[in-house]
């Protein structure tokens, strides 16, 4: 199988490049080549930038290929840009959307790739959809081959999946529970979550590569387990040795007072509803598949990883003063209430 990723080295595309590479296809990653180094075997660079799209199409002249995914698309006009390049070069073009897409607040916790997608509250779910009825409208009126797959937290070896964290991801959380610091929580912890490890999700995702039966469809990827934030808060604890200090605050104050983090986006356009995915759909098409990690595994390997590297120990003091300062106002109010 020849197949083209844009991208083709984050979180999700990095565990099904390895996967593909050990299967024997031939891959060919366009991107800029800062992080190519992490793969070992038979990779075709294409260095660019897809985004200077002339450039793009003079890399990609007298190609062709059985399968190109786009894991760095983000908005409409990037699918559009897309579908230029590659209307006549391809038998199967992937776009990674979002489960954020899904209808936000949720009429059903249980989502299948028919629930409503609509997201008054994060753009960059709002961009998704856009991307999403562009290719559905291409794949109706111009035969273009489409695949759209909705990720929902999947996490590597180098990030632990957290709801609330700063800019710089989730080692200053980590190194409070260390320090046995309290940490928040959004909302009061019990809404049900999932999260899948990304070498799950490229056996499901290369199970779609060059399927038939894919083609014109949306199909979400996410394990089957659901647990709540509490219990994948106090699941780190477990793995860092610490007691969990859990600060419970409500999202709504949270969006209110870390505008700088867009909470408003990330926990009520996502993480504070409670999700369960219908995985169905997804294992019709990839006979046999089904999610082999648990979470108390995945985070297991990812939290030991990052110890044993200290370059994905970065730190976050703003970060780290913002969750005092809030938590600091929120026992303050509970000693004048006499709470």
């Amino acid at each position: 199988m020849k197949v083209l990723f844009i991208g083709g080295t984050g979180t999700i595309s990095t565990a099904i490049s390895r996967q593909l590479l050990a299967q024997g296809a031939e891959l060919f990653l366009l991107n800029r080549g800062n992080r190519n180094q992490v793969l070992t075997g038979a990779v075709t660079e294409l260095r660019c930038d897809i985004h200077n799209e002339a450039e793009a199409a003079e890399k990609l002249r007298g190609l062709s290929f059985d399968v190109t995914a786009d894991f760095i698309a983000f908005t409409r006009d990037q699918v559009e840009r897309d579908f230029r390049l590659f209307k006549d070069k391809t038998k199967q073009y992937i776009f990674i959307s979002s489960a954020s897409a899904y209808q936000k607040p949720l009429p059903d916790y249980r989502i299948t790739e028919g629930s409503s997608l609509a997201n008054p509250y994060w753009q960059y779910a709002r961009d998704k959809i856009a991307g999403e009825d562009f290719l559905f409208n291409m794949y109706r009126e111009e035969g273009f081959p489409i695949t759209v797959v909705r990720p929902s937290h999947t996490y590597d070896e180098r990030r632990v999946p957290l709801g609330v964290h700063g800019k710089n991801g989730s080692w200053p959380v980590l190194k409070r529970m260390l320090a046995g610091k309290p940490v928040i929580i959004h909302g009061d912890g019990t809404a049900l979550w999932t999260m899948t490890a990304n070498s799950d999700f490229a056996r499901a995702f290369i199970g779609l590569m060059g399927n038939i039966h894919a083609l014109g469809e949306a199909v979400q990827i996410t394990s089957d387990e659901t647990v709540t934030w509490n219990q994948v808060y106090q699941t780190i604890a477990a793995v860092l040795g610490v007691p969990l200090k859990a600060v419970h605050i409500s999202s709504e104050f949270l969006a209110l007072c870390g505008k700088e983090y867009d909470f408003t986006g990330s926990l009520l356009g996502d993480k504070a509803n409670s999700v369960v995915f219908d995985n169905t759909k997804l294992k019709r098409l990839v006979p046999g598949f089904t999610a082999q990690i648990s979470f108390s595994q995945g985070i297991h390997a990812t939290i030991e990883y990052i110890l044993a590297h200290p370059e994905y120990q970065q730190e976050d003091p703003e970060f780290d003063a913002w969750c005092d300062r809030l938590i600091a106002a929120r026992e303050k109010l509970l000693e004048e209430l006499g709470a």
